[in-house]
């Protein structure tokens, strides 16, 4: 099978756009080495770190037509390189239905809140167009809770809906910290509206006023995310590389995650990899990861997460038990089965453009 990829979301210098498809196309190339796969964009970018052979990557319009990418460009490169299949990475595929597509919609964040993507107008605006039209053979979502909300929402047949569930790297596992000087609560992941950092910082605040306790704050700041002041006790990372946060999710008390919406919540499963404890939100998604190995609290309720913040600071020993089921559960991911499951959907949708 020969697929084309989108690899826009690779000129970003992290988050988990940019891992889903660096870490999907590798696996895909490693696992079917007899396929091949070719990653495209207008936006520079950079190959995976390790690409096998059979993984390429073409950048670039080559004349005037093809700078009108996803009406022309996209598939230009990809019928150029006798590519069979496309898969739209990041909520768009070409407008043109000339091959059979697959439509990633990691989760419908950009149409429940105008607050939490500021800047999602055009996603917002045509990936409904995409999926109304049928444009897209087949919608890929990385969970069965965001399936679900995709069939109701866009009013699409539950037979042209996958869901395929996402994994952690390998870097992520448990690795020997040096201890620090005081113990300290995590948070990985973007810094945006729906993170719910606001509810974090009040919990945490209430909770040190009694536990010598930190919080530390590993990721990139989105432009429409407003800045956080310094404090005590507070560390602001910004982004980390992805070999350094093994270190601070093992050596962490405890990773928290009080997301109000999430597709999937890869931080959640990167934690667990690593043997840290998760104290995370109810978020459907969240829940279908976590598979009871993490402790749950209601996102909005800022009361709760003082009362774990609390216990988890006063008895350490209480989240034991997390943190052995987090590394069960986590055992239970791998891209490898992702890549595999993501190429059932792509011969599906081959199989459904030809009839």
């Amino acid at each position: 099978m020969r697929v084309a990829l989108d690899a826009t979301a690779l000129s970003l210098s992290s988050g988990g756009l940019a891992r889903y498809v660096g870490e999907l196309s590798r696996a895909l190339a490693r696992t079917f080495p007899e396929d091949d796969y070719l990653l495209l964009s207008d936006q520079p970018f950079d190959l995976p770190h390790s690409s096998p052979a059979n993984l390429r990557a073409a950048r670039g319009p080559r004349c005037w037509l093809e700078r009108r990418w996803w009406l022309w460009g996209a598939t230009a490169h990809a019928r150029r390189a006798g590519m069979e299949v496309f898969h739209g990475t990041n909520f768009e595929v070409p407008c043109l239905p000339l091959m059979p597509s697959v439509l990633s919609l990691h989760d419908l964040s950009p149409w429940m809140d105008p607050a939490w993507h500021a800047n999602a107008q055009r996603v917002r605006r045509r990936t409904p167009l995409l999926i109304g039209l049928r444009l897209a053979t087949i919608v890929l979502t990385d969970s069965e809770a965001v399936r679900r909300q995709a069939i109701e929402r866009f009013r699409i047949h539950p037979s042209c809906v996958a869901a395929v569930p996402l994994a952690a790297s390998r870097v992520f596992r448990p690795v020997p910290a040096p201890r620090t000087a005081r113990p300290y609560f995590l948070f990985v992941g973007a810094l945006e509206p729906r993170k719910n950092l606001r509810l974090l910082l009040e919990a945490w605040r209430q909770v040190r006023k009694r536990h010598e306790v930190d919080l530390v704050i590993a990721g990139r700041r989105r432009e429409d995310f407003p800045s956080i002041r310094e404090e005590p006790g507070l560390r602001l990372l910004g982004e980390v590389p992805d070999e350094q946060l093994p270190y601070l999710y093992s050596a962490a008390l405890a990773f928290l995650y009080p997301s109000l919406y999430e597709g999937f919540g890869l931080p959640v499963l990167e934690a667990m990899q690593c043997g840290a404890p998760v104290i995370t939100s109810r978020d459907p998604s969240i829940s279908e990861v976590a598979g009871g190995a993490a402790w749950q609290l209601d996102a909005r309720d800022v009361r709760a997460w003082i009362e774990a913040l609390s216990q988890a600071a006063a008895r350490p020993e209480s989240l034991a038990e997390f943190r052995r089921r987090g590394l069960r559960r986590a055992a239970e991911f791998s891209w490898e089965r992702t890549a595999r499951l993501t190429r059932e959907v792509y011969a599906e949708a081959a199989r459904r453009f030809r009839t």
